[in-house]
């Protein structure tokens, strides 16, 4: 190729800047998603910097920018790599001892819905899709989060901090580790709040893209104390489908509309033919607020809450397994929708 026909960066950008974001709906230029921009003779090679390494429309994203750059004249080859830098959210910079970019509440109107089920299975989703995740068991009266993943004690302290442990790609932090297994915790609102921003200030944490806590069900006045002592990104509210399950939720998502937390979405979990389904959606559309997905009732994920094999890990290809991957996948969206409106 002659010096003439030389490939024009500058076209080839120009062409990227008409290749949307479907999420976001900005596109590709302006979202300064597109880096390390190069062309050699015929050949062009840039890196897509996704705002979640979880985005679930990746794969139509790069093959739409590919074909942007196969359109400008004189470009025959396109090699493009995916890469990401999860946005973090500026209303908690700076409000947290620890370097956390969003943080995730994961809560319920009333207890046995699932909502530490989901809040294990979301948290995989995130690692396996290869974000830097925590899980906090804040669900301080009931800390089952040790038992559900497998894990009996923490690794040795280091520089006077206590250190997660680490299972399945997610670095973890529970109550249940600090407390005889069995014994009974009777603590009141200001206690937990202390005790949760313990668990948060006194582990070394590292860098974390996404910190999901698990709250305790309910909406008195713990849940609000452990609401308000921790900045959150948004808030998850988990439910099942029957009405009176959707009562509940309803309460739970209205505490943190009065909170000023952003709604994520709701999570219909034991969704199929023995509870009904549907419930959860509906929930959202009248709330006005994202479906997030629904699970199907599978006993495997009980039997994987018992032996610290969670349903993502025990059989990721089955309904339950794919659904949780899909709301994963969602709520980072989500996140990144929040942020970028937040910017604008």
């Amino acid at each position: 190729m002659s010096e003439d026909n030389k490939v024009d960066p500058e076209a080839v950008l120009k062409a990227l800047g008409g290749v949307m974001d479907p999420e976001l709906q900005r596109d590709l230029v302006s979202l300064d998603m597109i880096q390390d921009l190069r062309a050699d003779g015929s050949a062009v090679s840039f890196t897509i910097m996704l705002t979640t390494p979880a985005c679930p429309l990746k794969e139509s994203i790069e093959k739409e920018a590919r074909q942007a750059a196969l359109g400008v004249p004189g470009v025959s080859n396109v090699q493009i790599k995916l890469d990401s830098n999860v946005v973090a959210d500026r209303r908690i910079a700076g409000k947290l001892s620890i370097a956390v970019r969003n943080a995730i509440a994961v809560t319920s109107g009333k207890g046995g819905v699932g909502k530490s089920t989901v809040a294990v299975n979301l948290s995989i989703a995130l690692a396996q899709s290869g974000a830097r995740v925590g899980l906090l068991d804040a669900d301080i009266l009931g800390p089952n989060i040790p038992m559900m993943m497998g894990v009996t004690e923490l690794p040795p302290p280091r520089d006077d901090k206590m250190v997660p442990a680490l299972a399945m790609g997610v670095s973890l932090m529970s109550m249940g580790f600090l407390v005889p297994s069995g014994e009974p915790l009777v603590w009141r609102g200001p206690v937990l709040h202390q005790a949760i921003r313990q668990l948060l200030s006194d582990v070394a944490w590292g860098e974390l893209d996404y910190l999901v806590i698990d709250l305790p069900p309910g909406t008195g006045d713990a849940q609000l104390s452990l609401a308000q002592s921790v900045p959150l990104t948004g808030a998850i509210v988990v439910t099942q489908p029957q009405k009176v399950a959707l009562g509940d939720a309803e309460r739970g998502l209205q505490m943190f509309t009065k909170l000023g937390v952003p709604i994520l979405g709701v999570v219909e979990n034991m969704s199929g033919d023995f509870f009904g389904e549907g419930g959860g959606r509906q929930l959202a559309q009248q709330r006005g607020v994202p479906f997030l997905g629904k699970v199907p009732l599978d006993p495997r994920i009980r039997l994987g809450g018992d032996n610290g094999r969670p349903i993502l890990v025990a059989a990721p290809e089955s309904p339950a397994g794919i659904a949780f991957r899909e709301i994963g996948s969602k709520v980072a969206a989500r996140i990144s929708m929040l942020a970028f409106d937040d910017e604008s």
